[in-house]
């Protein structure tokens, strides 16, 4: 018997340690880690919950002075955690994300007043910059051959745990089943699991940029690429934007010698960031799809924190039974099934992609403006659902074409940029329309301003697409040779003078 025991324990450490070398055990915990810490019952009813008895706070406050602290936090450490994350190689700020986010149940549960609050949306910010960690890790542990799979589902856990954290909250809520209070007790046992998972995460020996992996993993497969975009691309498209895949190193505009991340100084990838931050907004057509990338992330930001706020001035959760967790979870499922439903799409996004930003950024706009307009809880959902569907889907297209040519690296700088440009043009909204120290708007005037805003890319991008229609035309007319067109001329000609029996005999 002691053999067999012997046997036993020998085979269990040995599939254990072959566990720890392959990518299934830090996917595992990673997957793990993405369900608890997303599974979060009480967001969709945070307006009820901050203006109810249990913090007794004004609809006032809470949107002209608590919420915009999340913007200004998030915009203050995005870079220094965007550079720290791969300095630091991704897990010590997995493990303080899940720190902050404690921190941030914490206060929201046993925390009282507007200083607090606006306390507690700092650390909520600092959460969100940190989740460029969570993927970022993945790719630094888990080979090129498994980064798609192990993408994906983390990817899928996530969404299963924002969908099942929005129906649990509707559910909990409708039946009267907990209090909010209980609801972030629970909330806080759910990301103490999480904080214990992220910890026992292995220490990646690489990253992107500070710490490279000589190993030639440089460029990720055209498989990789688009499945980070979230679709399943079943097309055989071709970006025109190529971006020229340089030896990195060289020198910089100044001639001053400028060396790859391989150096790991700070100096030099730093420098080698902001050459090929040059590099690849030289292209037209990625710096196009960009542009809406930033606009439009923008006001969907907007959008989205401040929903609440109008679904709570139509509809007072005092007296009427309230849906929002249950309409957050239908428009996460509707939007992830567009988003999936673009990969099966024959369209040319290089030709049809503007006109497509430009009209479904008009939809999204008239979607805002019934939600604003029409004061009815039922038409704010629905208008909810139908913005939120077409922004992953055009999301989904834009990040598609502007990872299409791009290495691994050179993707996640333009992700990063893209992001930082939404979030300083949202700092500069939140400070003029929304804070109080600026025009500290009231919902409805704040929802006007997002639709017209909407209202505004959806004519630029429109007139650009046919700008883009007429320009192709215009180069296929004056590429066809003379002789085809006298061909196709003396054809038109039979054609007129011809009866169909002779054209037929022909």
């Amino acid at each position: 018997s002691q053999w067999v025991l012997f046997h036993i324990l020998f085979t269990t450490l040995y599939l254990y340690s072959n566990l720890l070398a392959g990518w299934g055990y830090p996917t595992t915990l990673l997957c793990i880690y993405g369900l608890f810490s997303t599974v979060k019952p009480l967001e969709p009813f945070i307006i009820p919950y901050l203006t109810g008895p249990d913090k007794n706070l004004t609809t006032e406050q809470v949107n002209n002075q608590i919420f915009p602290v999340w913007t200004y936090s998030y915009l203050s450490v995005l870079v220094p955690v965007f550079l720290l994350t791969d300095w630091l190689r991704y897990k010590p700020v997995v493990v303080f994300q899940c720190v902050s986010l404690f921190t941030t149940t914490a206060m929201l549960l046993w925390m009282q007043g507007v200083a607090a609050m606006q306390a507690m949306q700092f650390f909520y910010g600092v959460v969100t910059a940190c989740e460029v960690a969570y993927f970022s890790y993945i790719y630094s542990v888990i080979d090129l051959e498994k980064y798609r799979k192990a993408t994906s589902y983390c990817r899928s856990v996530q969404l299963l745990g924002y969908t099942v954290g929005a129906v649990l909250g509707q559910l909990l809520v409708s039946f009267h089943l907990m209090s909010y209070s209980n609801i972030l007790v629970f909330t806080l046992v759910l990301t103490a699991i999480a904080l214990a998972t992220s910890c026992l995460l292995p220490m990646p020996q690489s990253s992107m940029f500070f710490h490279r992996r000589h190993t030639g993993k440089t460029k990720v497969t055209e498989d990789t690429r688009r499945h980070i975009c979230g679709a399943v691309d079943a097309t055989d498209q071709t970006s025109t934007s190529k971006i020229p895949q340089e030896e990195i190193g060289g020198r910089n505009e100044k001639g001053e010698e400028c060396g790859g991340p391989d150096d790991n100084g700070c100096f030099q990838v730093l420098c080698w960031l902001w050459r090929d931050f040059l590099q690849c907004y030289s292209s037209r057509q990625l710096l196009y799809w960009s542009v809406w990338w930033a606009l439009a992330t923008c006001g969907y930001n907007q959008t989205v924190n401040y929903v609440q706020v109008l679904w709570e001035h139509v509809q007072p959760s005092q007296n009427f039974s309230i849906y929002n967790g249950g309409v957050e979870a239908v428009s996460s499922l509707f939007g992830a099934a567009a988003a999936y439903g673009v990969g099966f799409t024959t369209v040319n996004w290089e030709h049809w992609g503007e006109l497509a930003l430009g009209g479904f950024s008009g939809l999204g706009a008239s979607a805002l403006f019934l939600m604003t307009f029409i004061q009815n809880i039922w038409a704010c959902y629905i208008g909810y659902v139908i913005f939120k569907c077409l922004y992953m889907m055009l999301i989904t297209i834009a990040m598609f074409q502007i990872a299409a040519d791009l290495s691994m690296e050179r993707y996640a700088l333009v992700f990063g940029a893209n992001n930082f440009g939404a979030l300083a043009l949202q700092t500069i909204i939140t400070s003029i329309v929304v804070d109080k120290g600026g025009f500290g708007l009231a919902i409805i005037p704040q929802f006007t301003i997002y639709a017209s805003y909407f209202s505004f890319i959806a004519i630029i991008f429109s007139l650009r697409g046919v700008f883009t229609m007429w320009r192709l035309q215009r180069s296929n007319t004056d590429s066809t040779p003379p002789d085809k067109k006298t061909s196709s001329k003396h054809s038109l000609f039979i054609s007129k003078n011809s009866s169909p029996k002779t054209i037929l005999h022909k």
